[in-house]
């Protein structure tokens, strides 16, 4: 028991000093992220037996590893296509086309479909909330209608993007972790969350009654959409994550040349270098994320808490639950999804493999709770960001949060009744 504590202190020191130090600050966002796991890492290295160089070998073969380096490869270019999609104009044309399309009527209904669909086509809740949150509040301002409602409506929808798209940084990770592919993963969550987000939408028409859509709307420029709709369709078929991304690259520059959204080849490289660069941060976490798990694994960090989350559990179900139980409690304390998943992505691949569950279910499970989490926290990034832009208060959007909750719950149910049948059994 004691050895095992010793082993997982490091992951204490990182919770305290992130957490802790952030709650005394009255700010999730003063102590960086990186520095706390870096923090971490130290300590891990020091506390661990043998040659100091043995230590730190052991930590460079887990930031090192073939998983980790696949993912970093993957998020080098999902930040390349995201950021030269912007700036080519792909995310205000993919708004605009949505809004176009919304009937009268139905403006929070279609502000959640919004969402929906241009958070998965481009892979970040943060993203899709930057560029529909003012519209919703703009639209709020010309009809009368709550701000919290409408916002608390994007705010939902962003995660059904976080949670399902094939370039979410969640995703790819859930993913990676897990060993499954990204299509499969999708077909299994869909089955999770579908139910959740059709019947949040009924209920979104039902209190969108009487709310009129916006009166004029900037001319919609239908082909800077495409880099989007090829990158979806691509990866629903089942193509490979990073010719599916580079795909959408070479899409980007094409059409944002011929259109002139990039003036030259070079606007278009520095589009891209600018995307890379803004993925640095996720890039350290996980290089940092990698070392120290492994060095707590080495210590025998990873078997204490396999031994003690399942020394209770008989079946899959328990097995299941504790994986859920270990993601929420995590991004609590985080305040990041991503940086969970990472957390306790192979420990739940470790649980998972002990009482023969599908890689499958476990990668939807790990999304889908963490997204439920951090759409409820009043302290995460987006509902922060979203308040922010809306000048509201965060605690004035969660009565309204209905997805979040919704998938929260349907990922309970597919628990208990072990649904999809076909990936419980």
């Amino acid at each position: 028991m004691k050895r095992g504590l010793i082993a997982l202190s490091p992951l204490a020191v990182f919770i305290a000093l992130y957490l802790v130090t952030s709650i005394i600050a009255g700010d999730f966002y003063k102590v960086p992220i990186t520095v706390a796991f870096l923090t971490a890492s130290v300590y891990a290295i020091a506390i661990s037996r043998g040659p100091l160089r043995k230590r730190i070998d052991i930590f460079s073969r887990g930031a090192g590893a073939s998983q980790m380096m696949l993912m970093i490869w993957i998020f080098v270019l999902a930040g390349a296509f995201a950021h030269s999609a912007k700036m080519m104009g792909s995310i205000d044309a993919t708004v605009n086309l949505t809004l176009s399309l919304l009937p009268g009527e139905m403006i929070l209904a279609g502000l959640f479909l919004a969402a929906c669909f241009i958070s998965l086509s481009i892979g970040t809740s943060v993203g899709t909330i930057v560029a529909l949150t003012p519209i919703a509040a703009g639209v709020a301002a010309q009809t009368g209608a709550s701000v919290p409602m409408l916002v608390a409506a994007v705010v939902g929808g962003s995660f059904f993007g976080d949670n399902l798209s094939f370039i979410s940084d969640t995703t790819i990770i859930a993913t990676q972790t897990q060993g499954c592919k990204l299509s499969d993963k999708f077909r299994v969550n869909s089955f999770i969350v579908f139910p959740a987000a059709i019947l949040v939408l009924v209920l979104y028409v039902i209190l969108g009654q009487g709310i009129s859509s916006p009166q004029t709307l900037p001319e919609v420029e239908v082909v800077k959409v495409l880099p989007y709709l090829v990158v979806l369709v691509t990866a629903i078929l089942g193509l490979n994550v990073m010719a599916v991304l580079t795909l959408g690259i070479l899409l980007t520059g094409i059409i944002g040349l011929v259109t002139g959204s990039f003036a030259d080849v070079f606007g278009w490289m520095q589009a891209m270098g600018d995307g890379i660069v803004g993925m640095g941060e996720l890039i350290v976490i996980t290089i940092l994320a990698g070392g120290l798990l492994e060095v707590i694994k080495h210590n025998g960090g990873i078997d204490f808490i396999i031994r003690q989350l399942t020394r209770h559990i008989s079946g899959k179900r328990g097995a299941e639950l504790s994986i859920a139980a270990l993601v929420s409690i995590v991004n609590l304390c985080t305040a990041n999804n991503t940086v969970s998943i990472i957390t306790v992505g192979g420990i739940a691949h470790q649980i998972g493999e002990k009482y023969g569950l599908d890689p499958r279910k476990c990668a939807s499970l790990l999304d889908t709770f963490s997204c439920t989490v951090q759409g409820l926290i009043p302290y995460g990034a987006q509902l922060l960001m979203a308040a922010g832009l809306a000048a509201v208060n965060p605690i004035e959007i969660l009565p309204s949060l209905c997805y979040p909750v919704a998938i929260g719950i349907c990922a309970l149910l597919a628990i208990l009744f072990r649904y999809p049948r076909r990936y419980s059994c």
